[in-house]
């Protein structure tokens, strides 16, 4: 199985959202698969320009000349894509957007209805099957819902299937470096591990183990303290 990682934190590999891919990967390779972690930050991806030139006078290929020429194949040649993006404004990172707007070769222009008989445009391309990875800021998982339906009409309109989602929130602490913290951090690194390892062997992450991901790391009231008092610390020291 090939894995691909499309990473839109802004802090790259420096992320929180990338300690929960690495972990996962960690977990993927164990299991046997080939996989790769590809951080848009470092590529040059322009905003879509609507010109419809992949869909009517290239088919299949964009008229803009940047890095998403070498990011499709890589899709293409996927058995199992991640979205991997810190919730920015209840949403995926601009620099993700982007990347998912500039992914429309991989459709035409017609038009045709699905099973449930809603409209979408023929896909043309092998679209491998999805998954996604995002962290939150705010502790609640409540705070993903926009992503959970953002990434079912994905895999709707590119004609392919979600197989598994990794939400956490309180993602701040993942960084930490506090003693007791890291045995917390610790075991939820193994469980993403595992969840790598499920989806390889598996094709899925079982129920089990999606309710303990998803389990509070720490109480949503002692993480919203220490976010407050951080905040405070950091605004006194620039004199704010």
């Amino acid at each position: 199985m090939k894995i691909t990682v499309f990473n839109g934190s802004p802090k790259a590999e420096k992320g929180n959202t990338n300690i929960m891919v690495e972990a996962f990967l960690e977990g993927a390779r164990a299991a046997g698969a080939e996989t790769e972690n590809v951080f848009l930050a470092g590529k040059l991806i322009h905003h879509c320009a609507a010109c419809y030139g992949c869909w009517l006078k290239t088919p299949g290929k964009c008229a803009i000349r940047d890095d998403m020429a070498e990011l499709l194949p890589k899709m293409y040649a996927s058995d199992l894509v991640v979205f991997a993006t810190p919730v920015f404004v209840d949403n995926v990172t601009g620099i993700m957007k982007n990347f998912m707007d500039r992914m429309i070769p991989v459709a035409d222009p017609h038009f045709e209805k699905d099973a449930g008989g809603e409209c979408r445009h023929t896909i043309t391309s092998k679209v491998p099957k999805i998954m996604v990875i995002s962290n939150c800021g705010f502790p609640e998982q409540s705070h993903f819902q926009v992503l959970k339906l953002l990434f079912r009409r994905i895999a709707r309109n590119m004609s392919t299937e979600l197989i598994a989602e990794i939400y956490r929130g309180g993602g701040a602490i993942l960084a930490e470096k506090f003693p007791l913290l890291q045995l917390l951090l610790r075991r939820y690194k193994s469980l993403l591990r595992k969840a790598g390892e499920e989806v390889v062997k598996q094709g899925k992450i079982s129920d089990d183990l999606q309710r303990e991901l998803e389990k509070p790391l720490i109480p949503d009231a002692e993480y919203i303290k220490s976010a407050n008092d951080f905040f405070d610390k950091t605004l006194k020291k620039a004199g704010a």
